[in-house]
């Protein structure tokens, strides 16, 4: 599976496709936007960045996750909002326009972030002679990341008509890509499947509900708005699998299916949660209303 055409080319097209579809629905405009609203992204990138590793960190310890998988769960903790929250976010009712900008920011950002977590990851739970995500690795992220964003960003610009057309056709195909990649994952360790599950299940699903709580928690204490609170509730909630089990599975990266196994599992467990907080969300906001 390691050297499989599935994870040293589709894989990265499948994340490169994605990125592409993102881009198709961002403009410059939603980077400026951070200076129209600083202080909604400050905390969610803050909690984001920095609370939620720690949240991570917290569990794997408590819950004394094998190393690999541990490594995993931090994989995932790191890694950047998926474009998930924004439908989310719509239905739970809040600022959509927030969650694009901290998506959009957050890819940025998390080709610097999430290297230092992993790379700290995997030097306390699989030792020194780890070789974890160097700079000359990070630039292949870099490469299957911002470029086809900024590609995206450019058809947009240059041919809208089409960006438009293409981005819900886009959309869904990056959901079949997931579900696909998460399959693909859970059969390369189907021997160890159902181990697995019992050991990470638990603590997918409390990640998520954590994320989410913390996620609109932190906000209301910065005394946001209720909108950007449930934006930023869904950013931090729901993260970019693909790409996370991209760089658990690359032959060019981390190159461990074990370490995919905690993504995959949280890819599939974390739409429950998820949507029930937003349900619950939307319904409190209607009462409020």
């Amino acid at each position: 599976m390691n050297d499989s055409v599935l994870t040293s080319v589709l894989l990265p097209v499948a994340l490169a496709i994605i990125m592409l579809g993102l881009g198709l629905t961002l403009t410059i405009a939603d980077f400026t936007r951070v200076l129209r609203m600083p202080r909604a992204v400050l905390v969610a990138l803050g909690t984001q960045i920095l609370l939620l590793p720690a949240i991570c960190f917290g569990l794997v310890k408590l819950f004394d996750l094998a190393p690999a998988l541990a490594v995993g769960m931090m994989l995932l903790a790191a890694s950047p909002g998926g474009t998930t929250a924004n439908l989310f976010s719509h239905l739970a009712g809040g600022d959509v326009a927030l969650n694009v900008t901290l998506t959009a920011v957050n890819s940025v950002i998390a080709v610097i972030t999430l290297p230092i977590v992993v790379n700290l990851s995997l030097n306390h739970f699989l030792g020194d002679g780890q070789i974890g995500l160097q700079p000359a690795k990070m630039l292949q992220v870099f490469a299957i990341v911002l470029i086809p964003v900024g590609l995206g960003m450019l058809l947009r610009n240059k041919k809208p008509d089409f960006a438009h057309a293409m981005a819900r056709p886009v959309k869904l195909g990056s959901i079949l890509v997931l579900v696909l990649v998460i399959f693909a994952a859970i059969y390369t360790e189907r021997a160890n499947f159902l181990d697995y599950l019992a050991a990470v299940g638990v603590v997918a699903v409390l990640l998520n509900i954590l994320s989410l709580a913390f996620g609109y928690a932190v906000p209301k204490l910065a005394r946001l708005g209720e909108r950007q609170s449930i934006a930023c509730s869904m950013e931090i909630g729901i993260h970019n699998a693909t790409l996370a089990l991209t760089i658990a599975l690359s032959p060019s990266l981390l190159n461990n299916s074990e370490m995919s196994i905690p993504v995959a599992v949280y890819g599939i467990v974390m739409f429950i949660p998820t949507a029930a907080f937003a349900f619950y969300l939307s319904r409190r906001a209607g009462t409020t209303a």
